[in-house]
């Protein structure tokens, strides 16, 4: 019986990954696995029937540096609660997609002498990533630069990309906008959205994903619909005509992948490590998207902003078709099948 173990989360960009790959796995292994915290991923796992194995991850407070001081004591117990479930599972291999949650099992899969490849989707290593790196067999990465940045541990492979949903059927004559802060929502961006929501709605069908427990219940607009998170993305998506989103890496891949203008407002630095704004930089400069600083942002420059990237839409649907954004998930499988001595490569 082969066995792979899953891991990470914090946020859906962590864990939608997995279920990208998670038709290779089954042709691979018999039993898939995860290891996650009590967070986003365990509802997104669950209901996918994949057994879920939890421990209670640490996570380094930026903001308020005193409050990290038990942080060591309370991540070694992480480790060895998750080298318990390891060794109860006895995996064959670890993957991880990244994240705090994802570093003790990370730590307790090499202690095991169980291989680990990791994955990075953003344009430079997160903390959870810099120190699994050192730890892991090989890191995937969905920017080039990144893996050559890593030596003979990196591989760039690009991201593993959701492509399941059945297409998703709008009864509209309008173009669709989606506006999406990512799997827990943006708060800042909501609040803009949801005062530019009537003047949006008459020319657009808005699709607006706000995040868990952020609905707004005083706007009532006929072709303007929140949502608070889809396991349908992929296809809610595909059916966008263009998109004002956070820089998160695997959004923004999946986006460029089906070709759709977007304009990125990157979290800001303060409030993360700054990787979503090198994540927009990047695409910026590419002529990927057009992209806001979150500092900049107001209703008139944001409907400005959603005119100009409509009326341009076919410029960047050129350039997006035109720079084959590699879908990572089959050579991510290689990666893995490759460190997992036991497996035949020719399947």
């Amino acid at each position: 019986m082969s066995t792979i173990v899953l891991t990470g989360g914090g946020t859906a960009g962590h864990v939608m990954p997995h279920l990208a790959l998670k038709p290779l796995l089954d042709k691979y292994y018999t039993r898939v696995m995860y290891i996650g915290s009590n967070g986003i991923e365990k509802d997104i796992i669950k209901k996918e029937n994949i057994p879920y194995y939890e421990i209670d991850p640490v996570k380094l407070d930026r903001a308020h540096i005193f409050k990290n001081i038990k942080l060591p004591f309370k991540f070694i117990k992480s480790i060895n609660d998750a080298k318990k479930i390891l060794k109860e599972i006895k995996p064959d291999i670890v993957f991880s997609k990244g994240g705090y949650v994802a570093l003790p099992v990370v730590i307790a899969a090499h202690k095991l002498k169980i291989p680990v490849v990791a994955h990075e989707s953003d344009l430079s290593l997160g903390l959870a990533n810099k120190i699994s790196k050192l730890y892991a067999k090989a890191v995937c990465t969905s920017f080039k630069k990144t893996a050559d940045k890593l030596g003979k541990k990196g591989y760039y492979t690009g991201s593993p990309l959701l492509n399941r949903s059945k297409p998703l059927t709008i009864h509209t004559t309008k173009p669709v906008l989606l506006v999406t802060g990512g799997s827990l929502g943006a708060m800042q961006i909501n609040k803009i959205i949801w005062q530019a929501a009537p003047e949006l709605a008459e020319k657009f069908y808005v699709i607006h994903q706000v995040g868990k427990n952020n609905i707004s219940s005083e706007i009532k607009i006929p072709d303007y619909h929140q949502i608070e998170f889809a396991n349908n993305m992929d296809a809610i998506m595909r059916r966008a005509d263009i998109v004002v989103s956070r820089a998160g890496s695997n959004t923004i891949f999946e986006l460029a992948k089906n070709h759709k203008p977007m304009l990125l407002i990157p979290l800001p630095k303060g409030a993360s490590r700054g990787d979503q704004i090198e994540n927009a930089k990047y695409f910026n400069s590419m002529g990927y998207s057009k992209m806001l600083f979150q500092d900049e942002l107001d209703v008139e420059r944001l409907l400005l902003c959603v005119n100009n990237l409509y009326k341009d839409r076919n410029k960047y649907i050129y350039r997006l078709k035109n720079a084959k954004i590699p879908d990572g998930t089959k050579k991510i499988m290689q990666v893995i099948l490759k460190f997992d001595n036991k497996k035949d490569l020719s399947k």
